[in-house]
C-alpha cells in the first residue's frame, strides 16, 4: 500500500502546481481522480494506486526536486508565464534546466531585482511562503530624499497599509548620497507590493528595491541574472525553519 496524501499535497509533490495553487485547481474541477472530477478539497488519495490528472493528463510524483536561487533582475515578472508576454523567471534558468517545470516561491515584483529561490517541490513553497512559519525577508531599498527618525520608527512599529496594520519590522540606515537614502528593512510577512507600500505609507518612494535575505539564505555575490543550486543545509534550514 502506498502513502496515503490530500490531493492537494500530491499535486504538490508533482511539481504541478504549489500546494496553494493546486487548491485552485481543484476548486476551478481541472482535477480529476481515476476519472472522475474533484472539486471539493481534502480528498485523501494514495500514491502509485490512484490516477491523477490535470486537464485529463496524468500527473504523477517526480523523484528529482530542484531548488535554486537566482539573482533576479528588474524587468521581469515572478510567473512561469506572462499574459502580456513579459519576459519571467523561468526564461532565466530554462537554457540549463530543460524540461523542468520549475516555479517561483513567492513573487518579487517586476521592479524588484534580488534574491528569487525557485523550485519543482510544492511543498518547499508552502513552507517558505505561508505566514505561519514566519520566515523574514530583507531588503534594500533606495528612497528619494531622506527619511525622519519618526519615519524609521514607524516602520518599526507597524504602518497602515491596504486597511491592515504590517506587523513590526527591522529598519535602519545604512547610507545617503546624491539625494538618496539606502535603508536596510526585514519584514515577517510578504504581500503584495509591502516594502514599496510600507515607505509610502511614512511619505516616502522608493526608487530602487533589492531583496537580499530569506531566513538565513544570503543572496552574496551572486551576480544579476545568474543562477545557483542551493546547499543541503539552506535547504534543510528552510524546509525546517
Amino acid at each position: 500500500m502506498g502513502e496515503i496524501v490530500r490531493l492537494q499535497k500530491y499535486i504538490a509533490m508533482s511539481g504541478a502546481a504549489s500546494r496553494r495553487a493546486a487548491e485552485k485547481l481543484i476548486e476551478d474541477g481541472r482535477i480529476s481522480v481515476n476519472g472522475e472530477k474533484i472539486i471539493e478539497q481534502g480528498v485523501k488519495v494514495e500514491i502509485g494506486a490512484d490516477l491523477i490528472a490535470l486537464d485529463g493528463k496524468e500527473i504523477k510524483i517526480k523523484n528529482k526536486k530542484y531548488y535554486i536561487m537566482l539573482n533576479k533582475p528588474v524587468g521581469y515578472v515572478s510567473t512561469a508565464k506572462d499574459q502580456f508576454e513579459r519576459p519571467t523567471v523561468v526564461d532565466l534558468i530554462r537554457e540549463d534546466l530543460g524540461d523542468v517545470r520549475m516555479f517561483p516561491v513567492g513573487r518579487l515584483d517586476y521592479e524588484t531585482e534580488g534574491l528569487l529561490l525557485m523550485t519543482n517541490d510544492g511543498d518547499f513553497t508552502y513552507r517558505v511562503t505561508h505566514p505561519k512559519f514566519h520566515i523574514d525577508k530583507t531588503y534594500i531599498a533606495t528612497i528619494k530624499g531622506g527619511v525622519t527618525k519618526g519615519g524609521i520608527n514607524k516602520l518599526k512599529s507597524g504602518v497602515i497599509i491596504d486597511g491592515y496594520k504590517t506587523s513590526p519590522a527591522q529598519a535602519e540606515i545604512l547610507d545617503a548620497f546624491d539625494g538618496h537614502t539606502m535603508i536596510k528593512i526585514t519584514i515577517h510577512e510578504g504581500k503584495n507590493r509591502q516594502v514599496r507600500k510600507m515607505f509610502e505609507a511614512i511619505g516616502c518612494t522608493v526608487t530602487a528595491l533589492q531583496r537580499i535575505q530569506i531566513g538565513t539564505v544570503e543572496l552574496g555575490n551572486l551576480p544579476l541574472g545568474r543562477w545557483r543550486y542551493l546547499t543541503s543545509h539552506e535547504i534543510n534550514y528552510l524546509k525546517n525553519k
